[in-house]
């Protein structure tokens, strides 16, 4: 294959799915079932590679305009490393097999569905993009500990209880180390479909928690001596890492609604196509 068929896949897949915090892996991976014929534990651990190569633009580009949301980011990525090293040791010794890691796959693709068609559901028409005002579309934490996080951001304050997010962490990490997206796929729609949380505020931080999940499996993985295919990771990685940057920038730009829609729609159409296709 030509080098630049993954890349241009990669950079139109991550400029569409960054904007909502998610690096596009959960669709990389069904490209690489579906057209690569790769249905391997390799492929997953490719899929980690291409999020280790690609999303540091990204997260660049969010802690430059001030909207990182560092104390969520520290929970995501210690909640989740013990459940993806989890996830990788499910994949390798009882998801091997082709139909039922796509059965898997049909799963949390809804999952990650339905819960975004909620938030679109239960927020009605209002979902406009917040001011583009450089004061008020930075984020300023107010307290953090280990009750409540409690930020405010384009002038509106919000709130999320600590324990309650640790808690889910670790099995949306075994989830996310098992299918090859770090968990971040996961954990953006709960954050703003169940704590209601705007998706211009978490997409940062559940990239970067994305991106050292997918570190640590791919290390994981090296040990368990099943190697990722490097130049294809590579090739994905190199379209992605100039796709987030993108959809990063764009973002700010963009309405929720407009975000979260996208989103739900490609997930859930992937989901039906791998449980009943």
């Amino acid at each position: 294959m030509p080098f630049w068929i993954p890349f241009v896949v990669a950079y139109v897949l991550t400029v569409v799915m960054s904007p909502a915090g998610v690096s596009g892996a959960f669709l990389l991976l069904p490209f690489q079932v579906s057209v690569l014929g790769s249905t391997g534990p390799g492929a997953t651990a490719t899929n980690h590679l291409f999020n280790v190569v690609a999303i540091p633009s990204a997260v660049y580009r969010y802690v430059r305009e001030g909207r990182m949301l560092w104390p969520l980011s520290l929970v995501i990525v210690i909640g989740t490393i013990p459940g993806s090293i989890a996830g990788a040791l499910a994949r390798i010794h009882w998801l091997s097999d082709a139909d039922a890691f796509e059965m898997f796959m049909g799963l949390v693709l809804l999952l990650i569905g339905g819960n975004l068609v909620g938030r679109i559901l239960s927020r009605g028409s209002g979902a406009a993009a917040p001011s583009k005002a450089d004061a008020e579309f930075r984020l300023q934490v107010k307290r953090f500990d280990l009750l409540r996080l409690e930020y405010v951001f384009a002038g509106q304050l919000y709130s999320l209880s600590m324990p309650g997010l640790a808690s889910i962490t670790a099995v949306i990490g075994a989830v996310g180390g098992a299918y090859g997206i770090g968990g971040g796929a996961i954990i953006s729609p709960i954050l703003v479909a169940l704590y209601r949380l705007p998706v211009h505020t978490i997409a940062g931080s559940t990239l970067l928690g994305t991106w050292v999940t997918s570190l640590v499996a791919v290390g994981f993985f090296a040990m368990a001596e099943v190697a990722p295919d490097w130049r294809l990771g590579l090739a994905f990685g190199a379209g992605g890492l100039l796709g987030m940057y993108t959809g990063a920038r764009l973002q700010r730009f963009l309405p929720a609604r407009s975000i979260e829609s996208v989103l739900a729609l490609v997930i859930c159409a992937l989901a039906l196509r791998y449980l009943f296709g």
